[in-house]
């Protein structure tokens, strides 16, 4: 059996699924996008406390957006940026999405590059993939964004975890100046994402 390219390997000792691409057992690559562009962007925070918190056997990478421009139907040729981060999503087991939540949507940089992916033939990079979603704003912790971004994987054909789902304050102490995560409750609850994740793109069960 095979899911998103790859077959399904084996459980190891700590419970995280292996793939195997060709006749290499391979680690599960994630990547992170955050729709926050700004330095102290606590949805970054949220990401590289992802990226502290992973199974065994696990890989994850944040996607830079600073330098991707408006999809336009009219460029002929993608710019390198965009190139490097479809590449990124390409080359990823599943998404870790982050975003913060403007006007009661999601972030436009965020749906930007979601919009750059889809226009690949056939919807290739993005059809099929496993994705948790995650998001750090006002009072209801951008679930509003959260909600609207599922109806965009929907379309995309993405395949995001059901639960558990992450909500955050980014006003209420959970975050240092800088944007990193210090609420040690959330932080357990994003450990229990991203093993769930790691489940959904390696079994396609959750």
């Amino acid at each position: 059996m095979r899911y998103n390219g790859h077959s399904r390997e084996s459980v190891n000792r700590a419970g995280a699924w292996k793939l195997r691409k060709g006749n290499i057992l391979a680690s599960i690559k994630l990547l992170g996008i955050a729709g926050s562009l700004r330095q102290a962007s606590t949805n970054r925070g949220l990401l590289r406390a992802a990226q502290q918190s992973l199974p065994p056997d696990t890989r994850f990478e944040i996607a830079d957006l600073t330098d991707i421009p408006f999809y336009n139907q009219d460029i002929s040729v993608k710019p390198a940026a965009v190139e490097r981060v479809l590449t990124q999503i390409g080359e990823a087991d599943a998404l870790v999405l982050a975003s913060t939540e403007y006007n009661y949507s999601l972030a436009p940089a965020l749906k930007n590059i979601l919009d750059w992916a889809s226009r690949e033939h056939n919807n290739a990079l993005l059809a099929g993939k496993a994705v948790a979603i995650m998001g750090a704003g006002g009072g209801m912790g951008t679930s509003r964004a959260q909600y609207h971004l599922r109806q965009v994987c929907v379309f995309l054909d993405l395949q995001p975890l059901n639960k558990p789902e992450v909500f955050a304050n980014a006003f209420a102490g959970g975050f240092d100046a800088e944007g990193n995560l210090i609420d040690e409750k959330l932080s357990k609850l994003i450990a229990e994402q991203m093993q769930a994740l790691v489940t959904k793109a390696t079994t396609g069960h959750r």
